[in-house]
């Protein structure tokens, strides 16, 4: 790996006199940090939130396993409960109490000729012969497992359906993100949400299992990615002061609401083919982006469209009726410029930089790992609200309605306790209620368990991304995060497979996820706590970063340094320098907000700042170099900043 070359110190003379650098987020207070534009676009939100949550849940619903039993020729005058005690064989490891799979292999004809209204334990037994009989009183409706036969022999199908919309989502997120760095947000936001549409539509025509699972792979294609781009644009758009709440609230507020309605969708439509259609409409309304939200001027930045950037800025200024002094344009538009010629001779990273030295090869590997964990515990548990033993429609209500309190906790607790001891504690309590659900019976106690397990992994789920873009450097932090993003989906993967092992027993997948879910909190534990600390920019940085920190150390029973306020500033701040105690808040939740929905999914997120903060920084760190402390003092600071502006 090349070494980098230390820049020489500079004064705070010289640093004064270089031209202002004014980025995008500097410019966005002049423009309105939550104006009239950004409530609109915050509004927005609300169907592509809805996209995202009716494209991952649909499947659960269109592939329920109503309760059933084999189909008995002859015996239709009888009730269902008369067909089942003559002709079931009866199972103690059923939840229902008979064998769903068996029948007894006897002349039911003559047996009701002889009187008999109960079955004879004696009787041979044979696999269903005639096809199922399902019932329908807890499942309203046909779905596809009922329809097509997916049980018994064939019960494994819908998991595998399951896995297949993953491998969608891995190759969707590769091929979409590949777009979004060349053509833009819109055309990948619509063009990702027109994927989606269409094979939503065509999944209630097809008729044999592969023609299911291929419109699912592109409905995987779609995941994720429907609301992502659109999320990111948002977060752009908005002000550092207020992206954490938009970030937070747009997740716990819209998000929430669509997963709780989805259930009781296709509870009332009771047609899983409806459903299909009810859920995968709404996405062509995508088609009418282009004309409502703006292209990303970050990425137009990105690719030399100064002047259709500044023009978007200017639309923001005029619909928040602010007031922008002309020359605040000409010095970003001259920033950007200077940025570009940068990037060009600049060294360009990969991420198997991570995997060069040992220190950044070990966190990245357990970067990797806990998200692995995290994604298969969190879908695992998505998935198994089936098996809790109660109403599947009530049950993933309250289930996914923990998404709100979540979301709320992390904003609270997140900047206080720090991200490792969080990390570690929810897994660990999600582990230990998952394992405590498999020790009641089933029934309110252990669905109330398992609903708790899922709240502490919501919370570690949204701790992991930003947890990972934190701990990467600056340098290799786009790449890295999508294929932590990636490994993410190939975990996922597996989650229908553990699921599935509730055919075997009912607390084995319970058992698996707790156990996983322990295992991911234990593996938190040796990660460097990014709380308070200078976030890395450098591979080097990276090598070195949390070298210092002891093993039980615990961000809230220590004070913050002022090197580490500066520190955070400098990362991801509006300027490189220290400003006032807003703007350092401003500037933590401004990071905290931007992670967090894989903000920082490909190159196109941060290629027109990189360069800027990376060179800057070094610069500042330089020059702090000739002062007995590692920064330069406030009164420093503050002749350079008027200087400056």
């Amino acid at each position: 790996m090349a070494t980098e070359q230390k820049a020489a110190p500079k004064t705070a003379e010289a640093v004064a006199a270089e031209p202002a650098s004014v980025d995008f987020d500097d410019v966005l207070p002049h423009l309105g940090e939550f104006g009239r534009y950004q409530k609109l676009l915050f509004l927005l939100l609300a169907p592509f939130m809805f996209f995202v949550a009716f494209v991952y849940f649909s499947q659960i619903f269109i592939t329920l396993t109503p309760d059933h039993w084999c189909h008995i020729p002859g015996l239709e005058f009888l009730t269902p409960e008369e067909r089942v005690r003559l002709a079931i064989p009866a199972s103690t490891s059923s939840p229902n109490g008979f064998d769903m799979c068996r029948m007894y292999n006897v002349n039911f004809t003559r047996m009701r000729l002889e009187g008999r209204t109960m079955a004879d334990p004696s009787w041979p037994t044979v696999k269903c012969q005639y096809g199922w009989e399902f019932n329908y009183t807890e499942i309203p409706y046909s779905t596809v497992t009922s329809e097509f036969g997916w049980v018994c022999d064939n019960d494994s199908l819908a998991t595998w359906a399951q896995a297949i919309f993953f491998l969608g989502a891995i190759t969707g997120g590769l091929l979409f993100g590949w777009i979004a760095d060349h053509y833009g947000r819109i055309p990948t936001l619509v063009g990702t949400n027109l994927v989606g549409f269409a094979a939503g539509m065509a999944t209630p025509l097809t008729s044999t299992f592969w023609e299911f699972a291929l419109c699912r792979f592109f409905v995987g294609m779609a995941f994720d990615n429907c609301f992502t781009m659109m999320y990111i644009l948002v977060l752009e758009y908005v002000g550092p002061s207020w992206r954490t709440f938009v970030a937070n609230m747009s997740i716990a507020i819209y998000f929430t609401l669509g997963t709780v309605m989805l259930p009781w969708m296709a509870y009332f439509i009771a047609d899983w083919k409806l459903f299909c259609v009810a859920t995968s409409m709404p996405l062509l309304l995508a088609v009418l982006t282009p004309w409502i939200v703006p292209e990303s001027a970050r990425w137009l930045v990105s690719q030399g469209k100064i002047d259709r950037a500044i023009k978007i800025m200017k639309k923001f200024e005029r619909i928040n009726k602010k007031k922008v002094d002309p020359q605040i344009y000409i010095d970003f538009k001259d920033s950007c410029v200077r940025a570009q010629k940068e990037e060009d001779q600049g060294k360009s990273y990969s991420v198997i930089d991570l995997f060069k030295t040992p220190r950044m090869r070990r966190i990245t590997l357990l970067l990797i790992a806990i998200w692995m964990i995290v994604s298969l515990v969190y879908d695992g548990h998505v998935r198994s609200v089936g098996a809790l033993g109660l109403n599947v429609f009530v049950t993933f209500t309250i289930a996914c309605s923990t998404e709100f309190p979540a979301d709320t906790l992390l904003i609270l607790f997140l900047d206080r306790w720090g991200r490792r001891w969080l990390a570690c504690g929810t897994l660990i309590v999600s582990g230990i209620f998952s394992l405590l659900s498999t020790m009641v019976p089933q029934g309110a106690a252990s669905a109330a368990l398992a609903i708790m397990g899922r709240f502490s992994v919501n919370i570690a789920y949204n701790i992991g991304l930003q947890y990972a873009a934190e701990l990467l450097p600056t340098v290799v932090r786009a790449q890295g995060v999508a294929l932590i993003h990636i490994m993410g989906y190939v975990a996922s993967i597996m989650s229908p497979f553990i699921v599935y092992l509730g055919t075997l027993s009912a607390t084995l997948p319970f058992l698996v996820l707790g156990g996983l879910s322990i295992l991911g909190g234990c593996l938190a534990l040796f990660l460097p706590e990014t709380l308070n600390h200078e976030l890395p920019l450098t591979l080097q940085d990276g090598e070195e970063f949390g070298k210092d920190q002891k093993f039980l150390e615990f961000p809230c029973c220590g004070n913050k340094t002022y090197s580490d306020e500066v520190n955070s500033s400098t990362e991801v701040g509006r300027s490189t320098f220290y400003r006032a105690d807003a703007g350092r808040s401003s500037a933590r939740a401004s990071m905290r907000a931007s992670i967090r929905g894989e903000t920082f999914r490909s190159s196109m997120i941060v290629r027109s700042s990189m360069i800027r903060h990376r060179q800057v920084s070094k610069d500042d760190a330089a020059a702090a170099e000739t002062t007995p402390s590692k920064f330069l003092t406030p009164p420093e600071l503050g002749q350079i900043e008027k200087q400056r502006y």
